[in-house]
């Protein structure tokens, strides 16, 4: 798949509106603490593969707009007026200092990006400043590079509407896409943009379709896939779809207990559905044990979703003896995604130890099964 690559592009001092992807895990009920520290990200895995494609814009001299979403706020609602001194204004960037008394309801709170804003200043050596920035709040990170305050508050986002791109469109004339994980979206920041500005696709997003590309092109054989966690419904599609290209196909997790869905025949795929304890929380020792067996013998694996309950702490799960396992082998190209899964490697320590760790969930599942996602669609067209 080719994308449009930003580094074809003439960016320098162009105003460029970033999507990124921002729906991390932390740990929460440390707002009001004005001691707030950066170290309560549980992974800030995705965040730190922006910085690459963030650090090219500021090289270029470009002004950079970045935006993205935090979970799943409980109310949405449209845009708030900016200050009135700012409408009419015809230059970008058109800031001033947000209204005290433009506040997001109480129970959004823990879906703010002020917690992305300190992580983003604190690894650019700056400090955030809150702001308007035309329509919209957010934070001034450092001189040309600004944040968008969670995109989810207003219900445009997920409608995808094209008032709302515009909107967002105004605040650039060019778009970059850096956002793996929301590009299975069709989402105003990711698909509805795109029809309104010059868009390229940022550094981390295209070293992910390089990666799962090649995987699903000319893998180096044995290649193993592990598929685990708890949705069915959005792990049969990767299942159907490696039944029959991968040498080894191993399940685990919850939907290892659905068996009868998971009932395939006629390929030459090795199809080992684990077995399940009595409580139905994690695969058996045994089942554990056929799975080490199987990827020590492989060349490539690829693991999407745990093997049975997230635990926090550093109990001997099986998930967490199989990532030891894994990341331990030096003779295996390893490639590791799901929002759960990377968690467990980054408290670990064991990030570092796989060859590759994909920042995306859905979207990895959806692009290894053939589907088409919208973002990088759009961004083809």
């Amino acid at each position: 798949m080719k994308l449009p690559d930003l580094r074809s592009a003439d960016l320098a001092g162009k105003k460029v509106l970033l999507r990124l992807d921002l729906d991390v895990p932390f740990v929460r009920g440390v707002h009001d603490n004005p001691k707030f520290n950066v170290s309560v990200l549980a992974d800030p895995s995705r965040l730190e593969a922006s910085l690459p494609t963030i650090k090219y814009l500021l090289d270029q001299k470009c002004k950079i707009v970045a935006c993205g979403h935090l979970g799943r706020p409980r109310k949405q609602f449209p845009i708030s007026p900016a200050s009135p001194k700012l409408r009419g204004a015809s230059n970008f960037p058109r800031f001033a200092q947000a209204s005290r008394d433009e506040q997001f309801p109480k129970e959004n709170e823990e879906f703010s990006l002020q917690l992305i804003a300190k992580w983003f200043a604190y690894k650019l050596n700056s400090q955030e400043e809150e702001t308007n920035i035309g329509e919209f709040r957010g934070w001034k990170i450092k001189e040309n590079f600004y944040l968008l305050e969670n995109l989810r508050f207003h219900k445009g986002e997920e409608e995808n509407s094209e008032e709302f791109a515009k909107k967002l469109a105004g605040l650039a004339d060019t778009y970059v896409n850096d956002a793996f994980a929301s590009s299975h979206r069709s989402h105003a920041s990711v698909v509805g943009v795109c029809r309104l500005l010059p868009h390229f696709a940022g550094l981390h997003l295209q070293e992910e379709i390089k990666v799962l590309s090649q995987v699903l092109g000319n893998p180096r054989r044995p290649l193993t896939v592990v598929i685990g966690g708890e949705k069915i419904e959005t792990k049969l599609p990767l299942v159907e779809k490696m039944f029959g290209f991968a040498d080894s196909l191993l399940v685990g997790g919850e939907i290892a207990g659905q068996k009868e869905a998971l009932s395939l025949t006629g390929g030459k795929t090795d199809l080992f559905v684990a077995d399940l304890t009595d409580n139905g929380e994690d695969i058996t020792d045994d089942s554990l044990n056929k799975f080490v067996e199987i990827i020590n013998k492989s060349a490539t694996v690829v693991w999407n979703g745990p093997l049975g309950v997230v635990r926090t702490g550093f109990l001997e799960t099986p998930t967490i003896k199989f990532a030891r396992t894994l990341s331990e082998n030096p003779n295996v190209y390893s490639v590791v995604g799901g929002g759960d899964t990377v968690e467990v490697i980054v408290r670990l320590k064991l990030k570092d130890k796989f060859s590759f760790v994909s920042t995306g969930g859905g979207s990895m599942l959806e692009f290894l099964a053939g589907q088409s996602l919208p973002g990088l669609q759009a961004l083809q067209n």
